[in-house]
């Protein structure tokens, strides 16, 4: 048993945040054509600062990368600028935020991307299903383009330049997105990389995008700004498990801990209708990471209390909680009723669903 509370300070790399709770990265489409970071979105990241750490939005790293609506990007200086805004919201509350640094891979439309891009994965394989687009609705996912030797090492390098830009931003430090059937997972399962060449094949290869990008991330900003997510046997944009998919894992956590990461941060999506990460690969997994671990999946106040009394994590992660409640902190302390999040208003414009939702009475 351990000793850690929900609401107690707690170090993160070379940070003490307020308490040992994490909002998670939920995508809201509210950015703009551009990209840019908005009022809108400083006043909804600056409403929960009372977490310990608010990890944002996926944020796409390059052009090629913003595979939904509206999604915020970080690819250029003009986009670092527009999130001095959001992270000064933060910071002024007291609270800590990293930029989650989202590649969408073959998850996107041409409909979505900037003039220019186009939809890349390690290989030509289509993602099941369909996305929206704000100009012709729901399309169906197409085949990406399988990336040159060429295109992979810019698409690294992408994630490099855009964790600069983060630091450039105001961010505390930025997670890579491993998880959710995006670029860097999709480089790790022999589903989605069916390459031959020294990206795919073995499963050796198969870590290595992952792996090296995660190294020069930390090279680039210093590894206590650095953590990643996982998301084993998640089962978004089709997404499957595999005969050595916890050999994947239990492979590749050793050497992220080696290339410097400050935490690994577990998604276990089945309360979202995903097959469960298994209890003995999630065990397995914090014993192999020597910093801290970041646990998340359909946490409510009682059940986050006892991952930490049974040390299956230093943080955990909660998202639609989060979305709902900007004063989660407050009700759960107060045992108060929480809002139930419009899943309508998920992904749409504007205000509603996204800034008015109502404060816990006193």
């Amino acid at each position: 048993m351990s000793e850690k509370k929900l609401f107690e300070s707690a170090q993160l790399g070379t940070l003490t945040l307020k308490n040992r709770l994490v909002m998670n990265p939920m995508t809201r489409s509210r950015s703009d054509e551009a990209g840019l970071a908005n009022a809108l979105m400083a006043e909804y990241y600056g409403q929960r600062a009372t977490a310990g750490l608010i990890i944002t939005e996926g944020i796409a790293p390059h052009a090629n990368g913003r595979g939904y609506a509206r999604i915020p990007g970080l690819w250029s200086a003009e986009q670092a600028q527009s999130w001095k805004r959001v992270t000064a919201a933060v910071h002024a509350q007291g609270g800590h935020i990293f930029a989650q640094l989202m590649h969408t891979g073959r998850v996107g439309h041409i409909g979505n991307l900037p003039k220019g891009a186009e939809v890349v994965a390690p290989s030509p394989v289509a993602a099941p299903g369909q996305m929206y687009t704000d100009a012709q609705g729901m399309q169906d996912h197409p085949v990406p383009h399988a990336m040159s030797e060429a295109q992979v090492l810019e698409a690294k390098a992408s994630f490099v330049q855009a964790s600069r830009n983060a630091v450039e931003g105001g961010f505390d430090g930025v997670e890579l997105h491993g998880a959710n059937g995006y670029l860097l997972e999709q480089f790790l399962s022999p589903h989605t990389n069916q390459r031959d060449d020294a990206w795919g094949g073995s499963l050796e290869k198969r870590l290595r995008f992952v792996v090296e990008t995660a190294r020069e991330v930390v090279a680039a900003i210093g590894g206590g700004k650095v953590g990643i997510r996982l998301s084993p046997y998640g089962a978004n944009a089709g997404m499957t498990a595999y005969p050595e998919i916890d050999e994947t894992y239990r492979k590749l956590v050793p050497l992220l801990a080696e290339a410097g990461v400050t935490y690994i941060h577990v998604a276990d999506h089945s309360a979202m209708g995903a097959p469960p990460v298994p209890a003995e690969l999630k065990q397995a997994l914090r014993k192999l990471f020597p910093r801290s671990f970041i646990l998340g999946g359909g946490f409510d106040h009682a059940s986050a209390e006892q991952a930490l009394r049974a040390d299956q994590a230093d943080f955990i992660g909660v998202g639609r909680a989060w979305l709902a409640n900007p004063d989660l902190i407050a009700r759960w302390q107060k045992d108060s009723d929480l809002n139930a999040p419009d899943f309508g208003t998920f992904y749409t414009p504007g205000a509603r669903g996204y800034t008015d939702y109502p404060l816990a009475t006193v």
